[in-house]
């Protein structure tokens, strides 16, 4: 089989592909043929050694994948070859990949594999944040930031799905009308100059109750300062260069909270309860209350243009790599 594998962590450009042996399954584990692999800012990230966790060298890329299952391990029950599935992985970016069981969940027949190779960690992300950390109530007011990258697209969705007012906010009109296909309700622009009274308008006269932020840039004061009293604000990455400071005494005079949302340490943490909200977002897939949007997709071949455009973090949806060329 083919892989991606760099011997280093100085540049993307030392990634090559390669030849290696098609991985057998272990007892408790699958081998899953890749169709398709999700690409996030944090993989290229890893990819560099830029990430809080460094990973282990030679690195091959990619924690997100969708295919079908190759090989069954002893001791595994409930799957059988040829089950279309997605799965938490180390090394993504290959032809096949070993899972254990554990973290291997099929996917419903309404989710293609591309849409299912971004769906984990985006989707997990924005329930774990929206719900857990923000208890963001039906009628409640959101304001996504960033609603066209990869997990604001899935903030935007699963805040619908709970019944929230969304506003999104996008740096293009082609940004801001991506998100209302997505489901925002109302959208607004990025410019700084006049945003907070643009902000209002959106949020029908008052302000957002929750705000959720994967960017951390120029809006993340004023977006605190235009909450609602008992508003909440998720810190969920930064995106947007310099890490923003916050005064103190804004929180006390709007009774406000900033809250952090780590889905890596949610999951080590709480697995059983990560497994729990990722099957109940199938069930709302395979229902049809969420509809998960595809981002920009590279050939596996393609691999270091694939990082290289997820380290932007200007995609519109989950940036992802074709392994096979007939992925659907």
């Amino acid at each position: 089989m083919k892989i991606i594998q760099a011997e280093s962590l100085e540049s993307i450009d030392g990634y090559r592909m390669r030849e290696a042996e098609t991985p057998v399954a272990g007892r408790g584990e699958v081998v899953i043929e890749i169709a398709a692999c999700g690409v996030g800012y944090v993989d290229a990230l890893v990819s560099l050694g830029r990430y809080q966790v460094k990973p282990a060298l030679p690195h091959v890329p990619g924690k997100e994948v969708a295919g079908r299952v190759h090989a069954i391990g002893e001791g595994v029950a409930g799957f059988a070859i040829g089950d279309r599935v997605l799965a938490a992985v180390d090394g993504g970016f290959a032809q096949f990949v070993r899972a254990p069981v554990a973290a291997v969940f099929r996917i419903p027949a309404r989710l293609s594999f591309v849409q299912a190779a971004g769906f984990r960690i985006n989707y997990l992300t924005a329930l774990h944040g929206l719900r857990d950390r923000a208890r963001l109530a039906p009628g409640e007011n959101l304001l996504v930031l960033g609603a066209a990258g990869g997990v604001g697209s899935a903030a935007v969705q699963v805040g619908r799905a709970l019944g929230a007012t969304v506003v999104a906010a996008a740096s293009t009109p082609a940004k801001r009308e991506y998100a209302r296909g997505n489901g925002a309700h109302e959208v607004i622009d990025t410019d700084p100059d006049g945003w907070r009274d643009r902000l209002k308008v959106a949020c029908a006269g008052t302000g957002p109750d929750v705000v959720f932020d994967p960017v951390c840039g120029p809006l993340f004061e004023p977006a605190f300062r235009s909450l609602r009293w008992g508003g909440r604000l998720l810190v969920v990455g930064f995106v947007g260069g310099p890490i923003p400071s916050l005064r103190a005494n804004l929180a006390l005079m709007k009774g406000a909270a900033m809250v952090g949302v780590d889905v890596r340490q949610f999951i080590l943490y709480e697995p059983a309860r990560a497994d729990a909200q990722l099957e109940e977002m199938l069930g709302w897939a395979a229902d049809a209350r969420i509809d998960p949007p595809v981002g920009r997709e590279f050939a596996f071949e393609d691999y270091r243009a694939a990082l290289e455009f997820a380290l932007t973090g200007q995609g519109s949806g989950k940036t992802v790599l074709r392994v096979a060329a007939d992925v659907a």
